[in-house]
């Protein structure tokens, strides 16, 4: 659970902020009228985060590939690929 202060107080108490992130293992949320606006994450989090940020977004570029080799996709393709050959003879302002 992370530890919410608001701006105001964040801004005299940043020192002690960064302390409790480094030392503490706390993940700080600052809020700007009762709603999160920034949070202060250790630079270990932060490489987590983006780590798993990347892994989530191979797994969905590995998906959406897979997705153009299954059996159904190839005859998809030959069926529009007829029609987009079709339009494609058709003479200009046809």
């Amino acid at each position: 659970m992370a530890y919410e202060i608001p701006v105001t107080q964040a801004r005299a108490e940043l020192a002690e902020l960064i302390n409790r992130v480094v030392y503490g293992g706390e993940r700080v949320v600052v809020t700007r009228h009762g709603k999160p606006l920034v949070a202060f994450v250790s630079a270990a989090d932060l490489e987590r985060l983006e780590s798993d940020e990347a892994a989530e977004q191979e797994q969905v570029i590995s998906s959406v590939s897979s997705i153009g080799t299954s059996p159904s996709a190839a005859g998809e393709r030959r069926r529009f690929g007829i029609a987009a050959e079709h339009r494609g003879h058709q003479a200009p302002g046809s």
